[in-house]
């Protein structure tokens, strides 16, 4: 009886093996025909690639995209063959086994066009319809949405039943809904319309308007009418919060640029043009630091952050000690020391680092963006300056409030000759403060080092905005530098696709000058004896 089982079994397996062996040689066959030079019939093959069963079938496809599948001259034979030195390394595509190394004359490369690429990139979606991971899921469903046949959507609708992503599932339902548009009845091409009414994906809207313009049915029509001026009434107000989210993200940078200069300006009075070269400094210092680190990229930033305030502020100390004190009450002097200053550090960051601008790597987890839908997507680098920003405006608040520095700041800026009086070392507090500005601004420079390049002239494009956002907000007032950074930032976004960048400046610029006309202290004066000088 145990013969007879072990008989069994072993006609079992070489039936299988033998059926195997036989699928390989259909699947090795077809292949075989990618040497044609007709670009339509290779096309036709890589279309019962696809269709084959064939484990191989991914790894054939990958390797057509990649540009390493070639055949040999001498036999016709298909092959897969790296590049090693000036000889290639040729394999078989199914199972591995080397041919050995070929000259690139006795080899011919396996062409294809755009077409056929389009192809291949579908039947891999096709392949990645079952993949464990839930995101290659997604895009593999996402891809497949401008090349819907009959076959898709059966294989759709057979795995929409086991598929437990909700997102996933959802995509499916709108292939689905957008293959079913070209249906022969009315009533399901309704249907489905009604299905696809809101939803924020591009192709929708461009089916949508097909079956608007071109559906014979008048019900139809008028369906998809509905349906398309709905979309546009979401994607109108997803438009609008992106313009926010660009707004408030602009705002951050301009609070983050003006917060040091509001401090300096309301303590001390000193109206100090070379504060935006102290954040180009913090930004040079974002770049040195990554110099420095090259293989710790992604750590880089947490360094450059307390690198910046010391360089930037110990820089800014020696402005204050060396020039500033010697200048003050004398305002107009001090405008024009500080301008000469900013050149002086302008001509010393050429003479190091070159007039060229440097770029800093962003960290990978500063890249992509948050996808929110098909119309609004949330950039992380963006997304963490917001945080960034808030996170240094609470600890300033919380050092001037809560430290005895903070209080001797808030004393002198209220009233400087009582604050002596009381034994406070006034000539200490504006050091300090101006060291405390100027090493925010090199916090700054920071975060605008991840959103633009590191150049000789970074700051000159932040110093005007930075004065706005301070004299709108009020000198010498956080809350108004908070309030006034994020409402001109917001302001200037949602104008610059009406008028462009430099118009939308030039008007918000004419506005401040109108409005300090009629409340010369700003949203927010500030408090105290000094403020009615």
């Amino acid at each position: 009886m145990k013969i007879f089982s072990y008989i069994l079994v072993l006609i079992v397996s070489l039936v299988f093996s033998s059926q195997s062996l036989a699928g390989n040689d259909d699947f090795q066959n077809t292949i075989n025909q990618l040497t044609t030079k007709k670009l339509r019939t290779k096309l036709l093959v890589v279309e019962r690639i696809i269709q084959n069963d064939s484990p191989k079938v991914e790894f054939v496809l990958e390797s057509l995209l990649e540009g390493k599948v070639f055949y040999i001259k001498s036999n016709k034979k298909v092959v897969y063959a790296i590049k090693e030195n000036k000889e290639y390394l040729a394999k078989d595509l199914l199972n591995g086994n080397s041919f050995g190394k070929f000259s690139k004359r006795q080899l011919k490369k396996v062409g294809i066009n755009n077409r056929i690429r389009q192809k291949i990139k579908f039947g891999l979606s096709m392949l990645s319809l079952t993949h464990l991971d839930e995101s290659v899921r997604l895009k593999a469903v996402k891809n497949t949405y401008k090349d819907i046949n009959i076959n898709v959507f059966k294989r759709i609708k057979v795995l929409i039943k086991d598929e437990k992503s909700e997102k996933v599932r959802d995509s499916m339902l709108v292939l689905m809904n957008i293959y079913q548009l070209n249906d022969k009845d009315p009533s399901i091409r309704i249907k489905a319309i009604k299905e696809l009414n809101g939803n924020l994906e591009p192709i929708v809207k461009n089916k949508l308007t097909k079956s608007r313009d071109n559906d014979p049915n008048s019900e139809v029509k008028l369906e998809a009418k509905k349906a398309l001026n709905s979309i546009d009434s979401k994607i109108g107000f997803f438009k609008n919060l992106e313009t926010i989210f660009f707004g408030v993200s602009f705002g951050s940078v301009l609070i983050l640029a003006a917060i040091g200069l509001s401090i300096t300006f309301g303590v001390m009075g000193v109206i100090n043009m070379a504060h935006g070269e102290l954040i180009m400094l913090g930004a040079y210092t974002t770049y040195v630091i990554q110099l420095l680190m090259p293989n710790h990229i992604e750590m880089s930033i947490f360094v450059a952050i307390p690198a910046a305030f010391v360089v930037s502020g110990l820089v800014g100390i020696l402005i204050q000690i060396g020039i500033i004190r010697h200048l003050h009450g004398r305002p107009l002097e001090t405008l024009l020391a500080t301008f000469g200053v900013s050149l002086v550090l302008q001509q010393v960051v050429r003479s190091v680092f070159s007039p060229l601008n440097r770029s800093v790597e962003t960290p990978e987890w500063m890249s992509g963006a948050l996808e929110i839908n098909g119309i609004l997507s949330l950039t992380w680098n963006r997304l963490y300056i917001i945080v960034f920003c808030l996170i240094v405006f609470a600890a300033l608040v919380m050092v001037l409030k809560k430290t005895s520095l903070g209080l001797q700041v808030r004393a002198v800026s209220q009233d400087r000759d009582m604050a002596r009086a009381m034994g406070v070392r006034s000539n200490w507090v504006d050091a300090m403060t101006f060291g405390l500005g100027s090493g925010i601004a090199g916090i700054a420079g920071v975060a605008l080092s991840q959103l633009t390049n590191v150049g000789p002239n970074l700051g000159q494009a932040y110093i005007i905005d930075s004065f706005m956002v301070v004299v709108f907000g009020g000198v010498g007032n956080l809350w108004g530098t908070l309030i006034s950074g994020f409402g001109l930032g917001i302001i200037n976004k949602f104008m610059e696709p009406w008028v462009g960048a430099v118009l939308a400046k030039v008007l918000i610029l004419i506005f401040i000058i109108l409005f300090i006309q009629k409340r010369p202290r700003g949203l927010f004066p500030q408090k105290g004896r000094s403020a009615g000088d």
